[in-house]
Formats: C-alpha cells, structure tokens, sequence
C-alpha cells in the first residue's frame, strides 16, 4: 500500500503547475502517489501535467468545480495512509514530507503535522517570512486566535482522520482550509515541524480580488465552528478571533502596492478591528496604520508609495500583527 497520497488540485495553471509537481518529485520520501485534478483547465495545464513521466503520477480531468470539490475528488481516489494537499502554485522543500511523517510516526496521538511558511512573490523568489508558530498537542482555543495551520499546502493528515471529519466543505467559497482545520483540531492532536518546509505563492490581485469573499467565509467559519465547538471555549473567544482576523487582513492589503482603493479597503478593515477589540484605538500602532492609511488614499500612488518606502519605520504596519491576541483566556 502507498503510504502517502499527494493531490493537487490544477485549474489554468500553466505557469507553476511544472515548478510544483516537480517540488513533489525532488522529495526525499519517495513512497508516494500523486494524484493531479485538472479542474476544467482550458490553458495548457493538462499538457504540460501530462507530458511529465513518473509512474507515481495519476492525472484525472473533470468539469470545473473549485478547490473543495477538487481536493474531496482527489482524496476519493487516494490509497494512502497519510494524505498531503498541495496548491497548484506552491512548492515544498525537499524534506517536507519525510520530515513531517517522523512527526507523526514519532507522536501517534496525533493526527496532523504542520510546519512553518515563507512566502514568495510570481517569480519564486522570497516575499516575507510567514507564519513561524509551533504548538503541539491540542491547539483548538489557540487556532481560533491565529491560522498558523492555514493554506491547504501546509500539513499531512493521517487517512482516518480525514474521513472522521468529512472532507473540505463544499459550501464554502472560501476559507475551507481554516474551516477543515478547525473541525481537525476539535477532535486531534497536532504536531509541529519547527522549520519552513512551505513556499506559498503570493499573487498581486489575488487578496484585492477576493478579500469580500474571505471576510463572508472567514466570519462564517469561526462563528460556526464556536457554535459547534466540541470543548468549552471561553466566550470572548470568537469575538477575539474575529478581532484577529481583520488585523491580519488589514496588514495584508497595507502590505501590497499603495493606491487610494486599497487605502480605502484597509480603513474599512481596521476599523471592524476596532468594532471587535475596542481597546486598539488605545494602541500607537492604530494612529501609525491611520496615518499610512491616509497616506495611501490622499495621496497620488507613486507619490504615496515613494513617502511610505521613504518614511517605513512611522508608517510601519507590521507591529499590528504583535497586538493580535496568541493565547486562550
């Protein structure tokens, strides 16, 4: 039997569908399959998958459906113990899988292992470091308060585990990661691989496109998973959680190229952080994000952008992410 079943899930990828089935193939865990779902591809996604040869590599084409159906499709079709999910656009470091099995051979209380992420900009090349947390054993209050087991790349799950919880929610638009993770965490233990075994690919649009559609999700799934939560959770919790949630993403649109649109979307967002931790207008980080806030939506683009590179360290924004609550009450 393969011990591990990778999927990844392909729709109009041409560009890094190559880069990352070959992240996969450089592994030093050889014992795996990789399933590919072409998604509806209409680019030349299916060629380019097609072409490699690997007698480990199974690709199946269906109409388009989306990432959760995708993932579900590929896992119906899997044979291994443990199951890794990887996105048509990210790639692995070569000891990730080997890495992460020790893990969870060496902890069999535990069910997902998980390591750290960097992220890198279209051309592969290092953006900023990204989510570096390690929490082992139960982590369920502590990932209320911050996805650091977040993009559908990141861990491997024993089969099991993934069949008692049901799959990714198909209902979801987005945020389906966050969503299966939870409903993972209510129910096992994880453990940490405390080293970046994940490059997530960052697109430019990508969060400007969709960021209405994440906030709808992201709100949704962490109220739901209150309502349902299978331990007793403090009651602030989900509004800290929600707290949470528009800071990072207020961090995350002030992190991409300045225009007054963007500045705008920034200042809707942190001020729902204020409608839900209250105490942030208390904080000196507020003011600085107001003021780079303004900055951006006052202010020409290229003029904006110029004063915020020029003047970093009073317009830095990353100190927000410091005033995110990380532990249980």
């Amino acid at each position: 039997m393969t011990l591990i079943s990778v999927i990844i899930p392909a729709y109009n990828s041409e560009k890094t569908i190559r880069e990352t089935v070959e992240s996969v193939f450089k592994q030093t865990f050889s014992d795996f399959e990789l399933i590919v779902i072409n998604d509806g591809s209409t680019d030349a996604t299916l060629k380019i998958v097609s072409s490699i040869q690997d007698p480990r590599l199974k690709v199946f084409s269906y109409p388009n459906a989306g990432l959760a159906v995708s993932r579900n499709r590929g896992f119906s079709l899997s044979k291994g113990e443990f199951i890794a999910f990887l996105d048509a656009d990210d790639l692995w470091t070569e000891d990730k899988l080997e890495a992460q099995l020790k893990a969870l051979q060496d902890n069999p209380e535990a069910a997902v292992a998980y390591s750290w992420i960097d992220c890198i900009d279209e051309s592969g090349k290092f953006f900023r470091q990204g989510f570096h947390i390690t929490e082992n054993g139960d982590i369920y209050a502590k990932l209320f308060l911050i996805p650091f087991v977040t993009t559908g790349s990141l861990p491997l799950i024993r089969r099991e585990a993934l069949i008692e919880v049901g799959g990714f929610d198909e209902s979801l638009a987005a945020s389906q990661d966050h969503d299966m993770y939870l409903r993972l965490a209510a129910r096992y233990n994880f453990v940490a691989v405390p080293r970046t075994q994940l490059l997530y690919r960052l697109s430019p649009n990508s969060m400007s496109t969709n960021i209405r559609r994440h906030e709808v999700t992201s709100v949704l799934v962490r109220e739901r998973a209150f309502e349902r939560a299978y331990k007793p959770l403090p009651p602030q919790l989900k509004q800290y959680s929600i707290a949470n949630f528009y800071k990072d993403v207020t961090f995350r649109v002030l992190d991409m190229s300045a225009n007054p649109l963007r500045g705008l979307e920034a200042g809707r967002l942190l001020f729902k952080a204020v409608e839900y931790d209250p105490a942030l207008v208390r904080k000196r980080v507020f003011w600085k994000v107001l003021l780079k806030i303004a900055t951006m939506v006052l202010l020409p683009p290229k003029l904006s952008q110029y004063l915020i590179n020029k003047r970093q360290s009073l317009y830095d924004v990353n100190a927000l992410f410091i005033h995110i609550k990380r532990e249980p009450f």
